[in-house]
C-alpha cells in the first residue's frame, strides 16, 4: 500500500513538472493539490514545483513561502534560491533577493546566472561597487552575459558611469 501511495505521489510531481514545462502552472497547481498537505510540506520538490507554479502565475507573495520551505530542505539548489531572488525582487524587497542569491552563492560559487543576478539586485539597491563587482565576476564565469546587459534595465541606474561602460564594453 505504501508503495501504491509513492507512486502516485511520483506521478502527480512528474505531472506538475510537465505542465510547469508547458507553461501551464495553473494546471501544475491543480495536480499538486491532489498531494495531502502533509505529502506537500514534507516534500522539497512538491514545494518547489508549487512555488514555481505560483511565480509563474504572478502571485510572487505566495510564491515565497513554499520556495523557503523548499530551500530550507533542500540548501544547495540553487534553482530555488534563484525563484526566491526573482520573486523578492518583485515584491520590492530586494534586500531579500540579495540574501536569496547569497546562499545560491554558497552553494555554488561558479554559477554566472548567480554572479549575474546579485549584480542586478546590488545595482537596484544602489550598490554601484558591488553590482560592478557581481557583474564582473558574471563576465569572467561566461562572457555571454555581456550581450545581456544593454537590454536588461535593472542597470539603468549605474549605466552612464564611467566604470560600468569600462566594464562592459567590448575590445575589439
Amino acid at each position: 500500500m505504501a508503495s501504491l501511495s509513492r507512486i502516485r505521489r511520483q506521478q502527480i510531481l512528474r505531472a506538475a513538472e510537465g505542465y510547469l514545462e508547458l507553461e501551464m502552472p495553473g494546471h501544475a497547481l491543480e495536480a499538486l493539490g491532489r498531494l495531502s498537505a502533509e505529502e506537500l510540506n514534507g516534500n522539497n520538490i512538491a514545494l518547489h514545483l508549487r512555488g514555481e507554479a505560483l511565480r509563474a502565475l504572478g502571485k510572487c507573495r505566495d510564491a515565497i513561502g513554499p520556495l523557503k520551505q523548499a530551500a530550507e530542505g533542500a540548501p544547495g539548489d540553487i534553482h530555488i534560491w534563484l525563484s526566491l531572488g526573482w520573486c523578492y525582487k518583485r515584491i520590492g524587497r530586494v534586500d531579500m533577493a540579495i540574501e536569496s542569491l547569497e546562499e545560491a552563492l554558497e552553494a555554488d560559487p561558479n554559477e554566472a546566472i548567480i554572479h549575474y543576478n546579485l549584480a542586478c539586485y546590488w545595482s537596484l539597491a544602489g550598490n554601484k561597487r558591488n553590482a560592478l563587482l557581481f557583474l564582473a565576476q558574471a563576465f569572467e564565469l561566461d562572457p555571454n552575459y555581456r550581450e545581456r546587459v544593454s537590454e536588461e534595465s535593472d542597470f539603468d541606474a549605474i549605466r552612464g558611469d564611467p566604470a560600468f561602460r569600462s566594464l562592459t564594453s567590448v575590445v575589439v
